[in-house]
């Protein structure tokens, strides 16, 4: 079976998504510098499939260290790619940082890859690339932009990418654009754990629901949608992961570039996710509205054809399920990993 390099694989995606490639038979080379993740994340999987992998404590700005990576663990077939800054607010505050960080460090992994003759490559892109003026749904034909540094850092690792598999006509590369990825592992063992206050929308309401944080702010009430509050595609990680092991499939036997939504297809509020959250935990959510935030839209989801069409992917779970995981996983570990 192929041997897959994944970077960033201790953290809420790429944790999920080396439980799917090691359930599949894949061999796997962890490469992860616990920025925004913890060691015990890999016991953790271990405990889920009872299989090994091959990790290194390695940060992707480092070239050597990369580098040594591809030599011992030689060949490499491919790389699914998540390590990077993610915190959109963070990246206005410190862009140098961020655009140092994911671009160089996505730069010295590709450098690390051409030297190794590792040729394809699954990269974590967002759905911040479609900017703020594209109309939903949105397809991949869109003209991409983006409304601050992490958005953007994501639009050119995208046309590097899309640059590189032009240059050199075997090189292939998935550029996954997902949405809201919640949920967690139907164990309970791995699940969203970030560090300090969380800036994303189910972790939070999770540490409200477990009496951690006092109360949720929803940031607007008065948008053009049913509720007033902002929809956005939330998808399960799970099947999230297993998108990533379809996209992987197809760039394994297909060069060039291609760009592919991952999402449900559907939207949800937030009003809607509260209310099944609350359902999920048996408890009140106390919130309060606050005024909108500078670059928020009203509504963002997925054209998901595409995705159907290239490697027959669909989402699976519903945002009921989504929200029982994601308490399951903060009810079984309620001071994270």
């Amino acid at each position: 079976m192929k041997k897959i390099l994944v970077t960033g694989g201790a953290g809420f995606i790429g944790s999920h998504t080396v439980v799917e490639l090691l359930n599949f038979g894949y061999d796997v080379v962890i490469m992860d510098n616990f920025s925004n993740s913890k060691p015990e994340c890999l016991n953790r999987i271990k405990r889920i499939t009872n299989k090994n992998f091959i990790f290194y404590q390695t940060d992707m700005c480092d070239y050597e260290g990369v580098l040594k990576i591809f030599e011992e663990c030689s060949p490499i077939d491919a790389v699914i790619h998540f390590a990077g800054f993610k915190a959109v607010g963070e990246s206005v505050a410190k862009p140098l940082e961020y655009y140092s960080n994911n671009i160089t460090g996505t730069l010295t992994l590709l450098h690390a890859m051409r030297a190794s003759g590792c040729k394809k490559i699954v990269f974590s892109s967002s759905a911040t690339v479609y900017g703020m003026n594209n109309p939903v749904p949105y397809k991949e034909e869109y003209q991409t932009s983006a409304t601050n540094p992490y958005g953007y850092t994501k639009v050119m690792i995208e046309q590097i990418l899309i640059d590189m598999c032009k240059a050199e006509g075997d090189f292939g590369a998935m550029l996954l654009r997902y949405f809201n990825p919640i949920g967690a592992h139907e164990s309970g063992l791995i699940g969203e754990d970030p560090n300090g206050i969380p800036n994303n929308l189910l972790p939070y309401i999770a540490q409200v629901a477990a009496g951690k944080l006092e109360q949720l702010s929803i940031f607007g009430n008065d948008y053009d949608t049913p509720d007033g509050t902002g929809v956005r595609d939330y998808i399960h990680v799970v099947d999230l992961a297993k998108g990533h092991l379809s996209a992987l499939e197809y760039i394994l036997k297909n060069n060039g570039a291609q760009a592919v939504n991952l999402g449900t297809g559907k939207g949800s509020s937030v009003l809607e996710v509260v209310s099944a959250f609350e359902n999920a935990s048996h408890t009140k959510i106390n919130k309060k509205f606050t005024p909108r935030r500078a670059g928020d839209i009203a509504a963002c989801y997925a054209d998901t054809a595409k995705a159907e069409k290239l490697f027959n992917w669909q989402a699976e779970k519903d945002i009921n399920q989504m929200c029982a995981d994601s308490w399951n996983f903060t009810r079984n570990n309620p001071d994270g990993l």
